[in-house]
C-alpha cells in the first residue's frame, strides 16, 4: 500500500473518531458542593491596613458589583466634600444591593476602591476595619485617582461578591 493510501486510511480513520466521539467517556457529574469562604491569614501589616492577602471561594453565586459612588446619602443631604459620609453611603449601597441578591456586605470577596485624595487612605482602613469587624477582610486594591464621572465625588467602591446556595 502506498503511504498515500495509509495517510488516507489515517485521516479517515481519526475524523471518523471524532465525529462519533469516540470511547470518549466523561466524569460523572457531581453535584455542586455548598459553597465555602476561606480568608488567608494575613501579615500584620495587612491586617492592620484591613485587607486579605487573597480571598478563595468554592461554589456558590457570583455578584460583579458596579463602581458605587455618591454625593448625597441615604436621606438625600448633600455628602459634596464629606470623604466619610460618601465611604459609608457607598457602603450601605454595596450592601443594600447586595441584599437584593441574598447577600450581605460580608459576602464581599474583593474590592477595587478609587480615592482622589491620597491623605483618604488611613481613613478608608478605618472605616473598612468598622465595616468588617470579625477581620474576615476583602481582598483589596487602593488606588488613588485625579478626579471621578462628576464634580463632588470623593471615592468609589467597585466589588465581587460570592453568596452561597
Amino acid at each position: 500500500m502506498s503511504r498515500f493510501a495509509l495517510g488516507l486510511v489515517g485521516i479517515v480513520g481519526a475524523g471518523l473518531g471524532l465525529i462519533t466521539g469516540g470511547n470518549v467517556v466523561s466524569a460523572p457529574q457531581q453535584p455542586a458542593p455548598s459553597s465555602s469562604v476561606q480568608y488567608l491569614e494575613g501579615s500584620a501589616t495587612q491586617k492592620e491596613r484591613a485587607f486579605s492577602p487573597a480571598v478563595v471561594t468554592r461554589g456558590g453565586r457570583i455578584i460583579w458589583l458596579a463602581g458605587q459612588t455618591t454625593t448625597s446619602d441615604l436621606n438625600g443631604k448633600s455628602l459634596v466634600g464629606d470623604f466619610e459620609g460618601q465611604a459609608r453611603t457607598d457602603f450601605a449601597l454595596i450592601d443594600r444591593t447586595l441584599k437584593r441578591s441574598g447577600g450581605s456586605l460580608r459576602n464581599l470577596v474583593t474590592m477595587t476602591v478609587f480615592i482622589n485624595d491620597p491623605r483618604n487612605g488611613d481613613q478608608f482602613v478605618k472605616l473598612r476595619h468598622e465595616m468588617f469587624p470579625d477581620g474576615k477582610f476583602p481582598a483589596s486594591a487602593l488606588i488613588t485617582v485625579s478626579n471621578f464621572a462628576q464634580p463632588g465625588m470623593l471615592i468609589e467602591i467597585q466589588g465581587v461578591a460570592v453568596i452561597g446556595e
